[in-house]
């Protein structure tokens, strides 16, 4: 019996089902044989797998993803303490701005949604619980890559591909980086329409007792109803203070 410990057939099966997932409307085997680099052989069989588990169902031309996989992701957020202890907090952050808040954590390259608490007044772009977006165009992203160490940060900035989201994204490494340690020194940033035209947002980090960045607390905000100006004067004082009380909590607590 073999020692080594990484189980590639339990990698090939999971990068199905994150196919899948970046898929809804559905892919057929050749697609899906395609983006994966499997073979079609090999794709049918992850796919039918998944089929007889009942996490994806099959129409006779598309696999899709069935709810059954929100198990996965529930039983994680479930065991996670972090989003209870904010959720308070967030609730009170979003009637003070009236603004949407949100509370995300780095997972590799992406952000991840863990709480999110919608304000008094309609943002264009459509985010819940568990939406994943590139850590780069989110102030959020900003703040967690900036409680990432040296070394991980260079790897992060040498391996990403910067794409471009909007006229105002940044691409560059270099303007990146000078924007990240703007976030060590201040404790905050602003990022300006580069997720999506007319989406502004703020953001502070979530420290745990030893001081370590664990998650990321912000609000957004359309351009059109609230200036730069307004954010730093208005918004950045409560969302500082959100970002100290669910800090606190923390450290006091059993967080891990």
């Amino acid at each position: 019996m073999s020692d080594q410990p990484f189980v590639q057939s339990l990698e090939r099966g999971l990068e199905v089902l994150r196919t899948l997932n970046d898929s809804p409307a559905g892919l057929t085997l050749v697609e899906v044989a395609k983006q994966t680099g499997m073979t079609r052989a090999a794709a049918r069989r992850f796919l039918l797998t998944l089929v007889e588990l009942d996490y994806a169902k099959f129409d006779g031309r598309t696999f899709t993803l069935r709810p059954r996989v929100l198990q996965i992701g529930h039983a994680y957020l479930s065991s996670l303490r972090l989003p209870d202890i904010a959720l308070p907090h967030l609730e009170r952050l979003a009637a003070a701005v009236r603004e949407t808040t949100s509370l995300t954590v780095l997972d590799d390259d992406e952000v991840v949604y863990v709480a999110r608490v919608h304000g008094f007044r309609i943002l264009t772009v459509s985010i819940a619980v568990g939406t994943r977006l590139p850590a780069y165009a989110t102030s959020t992203g900003r703040v967690l890559l900036a409680g990432l160490d040296d070394a991980a940060l260079r790897s992060y900035l040498e391996r990403t591909a910067l794409r471009q989201l909007t006229a105002d994204t940044v691409t560059s490494a270099e303007h990146l980086a000078r924007d990240i340690e703007k976030v060590r020194r201040q404790g905050w940033i602003i990022v300006d329409q580069e997720l999506e035209s007319g989406l502004r947002s703020i953001a502070a980090p979530i420290r745990d007792a030893q001081g370590r960045v664990v998650a990321a607390v912000n609000t957004s905000t359309h351009a059109s109803r609230t200036s730069l100006d307004t954010m730093r004067r208005s918004f950045l004082p409560h969302l500082l203070e959100t970002a100290k009380n669910i800090s606190t909590e923390i450290a006091g607590g059993q967080f891990p």
